[in-house]
């Protein structure tokens, strides 16, 4: 794999966007032509140059993913509004005062090297022998920190989830007899307001009855969805991944139930358009979630700036000493210990796994009940750790509500984004020059 197709997969953590915005592979010295504005956006504007940058990208990463490239004119369109979108998004987080500082933007590029298995330098030599331009890339990533914060900001952090949503949740999914079934879905859509005009809807319609006839006779989902679909997923080939009958609409969901693996759906109207849905797999569940629970207690010496690191260890490895020697764990977890547990002996009661930190679970899951760990060293200090007690805990309900709680939170976030970047365009002066080069 490459340096570029690497990054390029890399950068999917950094903005949950559909495609990375990975600096242009432009080589030093080529020949530079006059450049032209292909839409003005508020207070900037979108270059031909950077249209075709985003477009090489986009159809290396089809490519890679053996899919076939939709008309260039598709393709444009396309990828020119997500260009319009994102802009408006880096305008909107100028305009409040969003920043990404450079510290935290070298600790970001750091961390891609390490991902990629490089010192840093070893990474910008990488970047250069395939053409990216460094200062190019480095801005591109702190755009896409900017647009991960900036919808943390504004749409993720607003999103709460009520216990009553989460009971009612719960309740219509007990009602379903399908409830635990998941389905892996490809999507397309044909967006058609629910106040549109009859000629409107009518066309529209058309255009889905046209689609679903081609994907009848044999065509490719994926090549028809990255031609026709208005979905945001549309160049991927519409593919939504696997959903849980929770996590798709109703609508949806009446129509996958009686579909068998690689049928199609037939056009479904919501009030955002009309949809045609690819079953391609699916998969039942009903199992219960058994996990090891720990009974643990641990003693924590923090390090600060009166107590060192070296301190710190040799004061663990102290009371180590003295626990061998005879005193009692709580006791000396009550009178030494930097943590908030010392009044109960140090006690933290059961643990889940992945409730603490790794380097913590990974000491504790190494010893028997009774057993105590030597000194251990997380981000928050050095530990004695001792295992009282182990047990296989039923957590299925804890589990289940969990697992609502985050699917009615992706699914009101993944809607409010979508209703406030609409918004977010709605207020702004877009104007469109792509038709001018035709």
């Amino acid at each position: 794999m490459t340096i570029k197709n690497c990054l390029m997969a890399g950068l999917f953590l950094w903005a949950g966007a559909l495609l990375p915005h990975v600096a242009s592979a432009a080589q030093e010295g080529s020949v530079n032509k006059i450049d032209r504005i292909v839409a003005v956006v508020d207070q900037g504007v979108v270059t031909e140059k950077e249209l075709n940058d985003r477009i090489e990208i986009v159809s290396a990463q089809l490519e890679k993913q053996g899919n076939q490239l939709p008309p260039r004119n598709v393709l444009e369109k396309q990828i020119l509004e997500r260009l319009i979108n994102d802009r408006l998004q880096l305008q909107y987080a100028a305009q409040t005062g969003l920043r990404v500082d450079d510290d935290q933007l070298d600790k970001t590029i750091m961390r891609i090297a390490e991902q990629n298995k490089m010192s840093v330098p070893e990474f910008k030599e990488a970047l250069a022998s395939e053409g990216i331009v460094y200062k190019k890339f480095r801005e591109d990533i702190r755009n896409e920190i900017l647009l991960a914060r900036l919808r943390e900001r504004e749409v993720d952090n607003r999103v709460n989830v009520t216990e009553s949503e989460v009971d009612n949740f719960l309740t219509t999914q007990s009602s379903r007899q399908d409830s635990s079934d998941e389905y892996e879905i490809s999507h397309i859509l044909i967006r058609a307001p629910e106040d549109g005009s009859p000629e409107d809807l009518k066309r529209l319609r058309e255009k889905a009855e046209d689609a679903l006839k081609k994907l009848q006779a044999g065509e490719d989902f994926g090549q028809v969805s990255a031609r026709v679909s208005d979905a945001p997923n549309a160049l991927e080939g519409g593919k939504l991944g696997w959903k849980t009958a929770a996590q798709v609409p109703a609508l949806f969901l009446e129509a996958l139930k009686p579909m068998q693996v690689g049928q199609l759906s037939g056009i479904l109207r919501s009030p955002n358009g009309f949809h045609i849905l690819k079953l391609t797999d699916r998969r039942g569940g009903n199992t219960s979630t058994m996990v090891q629970q720990t009974h643990t207690r641990h003693i924590l010496i923090k390090t600060s700036e009166v107590l060192s690191e070296a301190e710190a260890k040799r004061k663990i490895d102290g009371i180590k000493q003295l626990i061998d020697n005879g005193e009692d764990f709580g006791e000396a977890a009550k009178r030494y210990s930097n943590d908030g547990s010392a009044a109960t002996g140090g006690d933290l009661g059961w643990v889940n796994p992945g409730d603490t930190v790794p380097q913590f679970e990974k000491a504790m899951n190494a010893l028997q009940p009774g057993q105590i760990s030597d000194a251990v060293r997380s981000p928050f200090g050095w530990h004695l750790i001792q295992v009282l007690e182990r047990r296989n805990q039923d957590m299925t309900r804890e589990a289940e509500r969990m697992k609502a709680r985050q699917e009615i939170r992706q699914r009101k976030a993944d809607e409010a984004y979508q209703d406030w970047v609409r918004e977010l365009r709605d207020r702004a002066y877009v104007e469109l020059r792509l038709e001018d080069k035709y």
